[in-house]
C-alpha cells in the first residue's frame, strides 16, 4: 500500500506596509495632531483666563472688606509695587497685607510668565486708583485745596501729606461711583489672554469682573469727572474734613 504524500504548504511571505500606505498613515496622524494641539492650547488659555477672573474676584472681595472698614474708601497707594533687591515694596499687596498674604497666588495671573517684569513686583495687576490720583485735574484740585494749609505754620508736613492722600482718595472714589461697572479697579497690566474672548481681565468697582476698559478711556473719564467734582454738592460735602480749623487740631 503506497503511502499518501500530503502536500506541503510553504508559508506565504507576511505583507507589510507599503511606502504609500506609510506616507498616508503618517499624514493622517499629523493631521490629527494638527487639530488636537491648537484645541489643547485653546483649552489651556481658557482655563488660565477663568483662573485669572477668579483671582480678581477674590481680590475684589478682600478689597470690599477693607472698604467696609474705611467708610467705602479704597486704599490710596501706588498703582504697582516697586521691585527691589529685597522683594516688592508698596502697592496694593502691602495695603491689604492684613487681609491677604502678599505671597498669595491670587496676586498673579496664571498666564503671567514675566519673571523680570510684572512678577518681580509681586502682582500681575495694575491698581487703577493709584494711577488716577496723578491725573492733572485731580492734582490741580488737591493743590488748590491745600494752599491754606501751606500757609498755616501750625500744620506739619506729615499732616499735609495725610490730607493730600485723603483728598485724592475722595475725588477718585467719587469718580468711580459715577460708573462703577465700566471703570476697573484692578486689571491685567498687559494683554495676557490672546485667543480668548477677553485679552485683558479687570475687576470693577461694583465687584464684578470681565473685559477691561481701555486705559486711555479711563484716564480721559477721570479728567471729565474731576472737572465736575466741585459742582456736585454730595462730593463737596464729603470733603468737609479738609477745613483748616480741623487740620490744625489734628495731632
Amino acid at each position: 500500500m503506497s503511502r499518501l504524500q500530503m502536500p506541503v504548504r510553504t508559508p506565504s511571505p507576511r505583507r507589510g506596509f507599503t511606502l504609500v500606505e506609510m506616507i498616508v498613515t503618517i499624514g493622517i496622524i499629523g493631521l490629527l495632531l494638527g487639530l488636537t494641539f491648537p484645541a489643547l492650547r485653546t483649552f489651556r488659555r481658557e482655563a488660565q483666563n477663568v483662573q485669572c477672573l477668579s483671582n480678581l474676584k477674590q481680590l475684589g472681595t478682600i478689597l470690599q472688606t477693607y472698604m467696609n472698614q474705611t467708610g467705602g474708601l479704597p486704599p490710596m497707594v501706588d498703582f504697582i509695587p516697586a521691585a527691589t533687591d529685597n522683594g516688592p515694596v508698596g502697592g496694593l499687596p502691602q495695603a491689604l497685607r492684613g487681609f491677604i498674604d502678599r505671597d498669595n497666588k491670587c496676586w498673579c495671573c496664571p498666564s503671567d510668565t514675566d519673571q523680570q517684569g510684572s512678577l518681580s513686583t509681586g502682582t500681575s495687576y495694575f491698581y487703577m486708583p493709584g494711577l488716577l490720583r496723578y491725573s492733572p485735574n485731580v492734582q490741580i484740585q488737591v493743590q488748590q485745596a491745600l494752599i491754606p494749609y501751606y500757609l498755616d505754620p501750625t500744620v506739619t508736613d506729615e499732616q499735609i501729606e495725610r490730607r493730600r492722600s485723603e483728598m485724592e482718595c475722595r475725588i477718585v472714589t467719587a469718580f468711580y461711583r459715577q460708573d462703577g461697572r465700566r471703570m476697573p479697579m484692578l486689571l491685567d497690566s498687559v494683554d495676557r489672554h490672546p485667543g480668548t474672548r477677553i485679552q485683558r481681565n479687570a475687576l470693577f468697582f461694583d465687584g464684578s469682573v470681565g473685559m477691561s476698559t481701555d486705559t486711555a478711556e479711563i484716564l480721559e473719564g477721570a479728567e471729565d469727572a474731576a472737572d465736575d467734582f466741585e459742582e456736585d454738592p454730595d462730593m463737596t460735602d464729603s470733603l468737609s474734613f479738609l477745613e483748616p480749623n480741623t487740620m490744625s487740631s489734628t495731632p
